[in-house]
Parts: structure tokens; C-alpha cells; sequence
């Protein structure tokens, strides 16, 4: 069994994200400050430019800690996280959580609703079975999906706003916050190097990508998309973003082999399996990483004639599609801001009926 983890690429000018620590970059008479860390299950990489490294250190420093704060809130992995005192509260009792993780779960419950259950935060215990992205992942017997299935639906969850309180009303139900979670602490990252003053930063949360302002030249911030059909992670294309936000969610980022066919981790909901159909890649590009993030499972398990409808009724929103058969479809306020740097792919603005 073979598995394999791939994040997308992101191009900064001509060059990728190092793994560095900090270091002083005086074009344009700014200090560049950039730190990676592995926080939440990825690779987190804040790059910035401030008129002092000192000032550049404490808005990084900060920046980190609440993210580590975020994952330790909810993570499922940790056994002292809010989310999973919720889990094992699951058909028993509410649970009082902070503040945080009741937006985050209160926004997921939202998303579920208006992806009709595709977008689904209780499905820990389809999570749970698969294993995608550990050891022991495997693809599970027929009878065992059918026994979770049941506990998978976001409309068994009760929100109390006056109390803060979670409950899950059926035992074995589990929260899995991993489509959305990312998007929230990316978000929160960008607020607080707002506050400190920084003016010219990009984000990296394993994908999540966040960027305040543009370069310190004024050129926008260059974000690569990966090439889905190639495994060495070539790009398909590159798109132009100032003061804005873009995640991809893919069947080729986290997967697993099993008897010659690919398995990957995003899973319907509805049919227990990771979601098939002609989308192999979703783009979302908006003001709101906490958005995007589960917009972009939300379109990936759509498909691409529903979600694009989706993406098109939203404002501020838009959306790459990339699909099995070498088609990029954007919508129709994506423009010139994306090129595609591969000729064996066809480009379609807007309209789905185009060729």
C-alpha cells in the first residue's frame, strides 16, 4: 500500500516558500521576517515584511501561538481539546466551549446546510474508519460503512448561543473540524499581523493560503496550482492575488493505494466513499480563508455544474475548477488573473457550455 501527502505549491515572484527561520531583507527598505512550523497536521509558513525585524519577530511570534492555541482547541487528535471532550460527550451531554470553537462549528453547520449535508463536520467517524493519512489507512468493509453512515449529519447538532454549549445527540457521533478549522486560524493569523502593523505578508497553512496587501513593490503575490495527473508536482497554472485568499482542495493532496486504484480524503458524506465525479481540483479565491476552505470541499464534492452555480450566486467569491479530462473552468470574475502555464489544458471563462 502506498501513500502519499501533497500540499499545493505556492510561488512568492520565482521562488518557493523555504523552510527558514528568520532573516533581514532590506529591499525596498524592509526587513523580510519568515518562520515554518508544524502546526494542526501541516506545514505553516508566515513570510512578512516590516520596517523592523524585532516588530516582524513579535507579530510572527503571535501569530504562531494562535495557531497553536486554535489546534488546541480542536484538534481530535489531542485528548484535552474541546472537540474531543464534545466527541465523548456524543448522545450524553452538552459541552461548554470557548468562543472559537463555537464559531468555527456554528460556520460548519452553516456550510452544511447550504451544501445540502456534502459539507458535513460530524463526519469524524467516516474519518475515523478510513484512516487517510495514517498507517493504518484501508478501505472498509461494506457493513462497516453502513454502521457510521447513520451517525453523520450535521443536523444532529445542537447549539445553545446563550450557553456556548455543543451537543451531539446521538452516541458515537464524532466532530472532525479538518475542513474548516485551517481556514478559521489562517484568518485569525492575518488579524493579528494587521494589528502589529504588518502591511505586506502571505500565509501558508498546508494549502490555505492568506496574504495581506500586496508584495512590498506593489506586485501582486504569484500563488502556483498544482498540476493534478502530475505526480512530481509540477504547476498547471498560477493566480494573481493582493490582499486576498486562495485554498485548493484536491483528490490528489492526502491519498492512499489499495488494490491498484486511488483512494482519497475527501469523503462523501451521503455515500461513505471519497467523493468521484469529473473534479479533480477546486480553487477558491475570496477575502475569507474560514469561507473558502469549506467552500472548496463544498464545490469538490458538488461537482462542477452545481458548485460553479454555487460560486456564481455568491458575492466576492470565485472559483478554479480543474476536472479529470484536462478542462480549467473559472468563473466569471476570475479574468485575467489566472494563466494557465500548460498548453495540454483547455481554459473555460465563466460559462459552462463553452468548449
Amino acid at each position: 500500500m502506498k501513500k502519499s501527502v501533497v500540499f499545493l505549491t505556492v510561488l512568492i515572484g520565482l521562488s518557493l516558500f523555504p523552510v527558514t527561520g528568520c532573516r533581514r531583507n532590506t529591499a525596498g527598505g524592509y526587513q523580510q521576517v519568515e518562520r515554518s512550523e508544524f502546526l494542526m497536521g501541516t506545514l505553516v509558513t508566515i513570510k512578512l515584511f516590516a520596517e523592523e525585524v524585532d516588530s516582524g519577530n513579535r507579530a510572527t511570534d503571535r501569530a504562531l501561538e494562535r495557531i497553536r492555541e486554535i489546534e488546541g482547541l480542536m484538534s481530535t487528535s489531542l485528548e484535552n481539546s474541546e472537540v474531543g471532550g464534545i466527541n465523548r460527550h456524543a448522545g450524553k451531554k452538552a459541552v461548554a466551549v470557548s468562543e472559537d470553537t463555537f464559531r468555527v462549528i456554528k460556520k460548519g453547520l452553516y456550510y452544511g446546510g447550504l451544501s445540502e449535508g456534502l459539507f458535513d463536520i460530524t463526519v469524524g467517524p467516516l474519518v475515523s474508519l478510513w484512516g487517510i493519512g495514517t498507517e493504518s489507512a484501508r478501505v472498509p468493509e461494506s457493513a462497516e460503512l453502513e454502521g457510521v453512515l447513520g451517525l453523520v449529519d450535521y443536523r444532529n447538532v445542537d447549539l445553545n448561543g446563550d450557553t456556548m454549549e455543543v451537543f451531539l445527540k446521538e452516541p458515537g457521533m464524532a466532530l472532525d473540524l479538518g475542513g474548516i478549522a485551517k481556514g478559521y486560524a489562517a484568518d485569525e493569523v492575518k488579524k493579528i499581523l494587521v494589528s502589529e502593523g504588518i502591511k505586506y505578508a502571505i500565509i501558508n497553512l498546508g494549502g490555505n493560503i492568506i496574504t495581506i496587501g500586496p508584495r512590498y513593490d506593489g506586485t501582486p503575490w504569484n500563488i502556483g496550482i498544482k498540476d493534478p495527473k502530475d505526480p512530481t508536482g509540477s504547476l498547471l497554472g498560477v493566480i494573481r492575488v493582493t490582499d486576498g485568499t486562495v485554498v485548493t482542495s484536491g483528490d490528489y493532496e492526502r491519498y492512499f493505494e489499495e488494490g491498484e486504484k486511488c483512494y482519497h480524503h475527501i469523503l462523501d458524506p451521503h455515500t461513505g466513499y471519497p467523493g468521484q465525479g469529473e473534479v479533480r481540483g477546486v480553487t477558491i479565491i475570496t477575502g475569507s480563508s474560514f469561507d473558502a476552505d469549506a467552500l472548496s470541499t463544498t464545490v469538490f464534492l458538488m461537482g462542477l455544474e452545481r458548485g460553479m452555480e454555487l460560486i456564481e450566486g455568491l458575492d466576492g467569491v470565485e472559483a478554479i475548477v480543474v476536472t479529470r479530462y484536462r478542462q480549467v473552468v473559472t468563473s466569471s470574475g476570475v479574468g485575467d488573473s489566472f494563466s494557465i502555464l500548460k498548453g495540454d489544458y483547455n481554459k473555460r471563462n465563466g460559462s459552462l457550455n463553452g468548449d
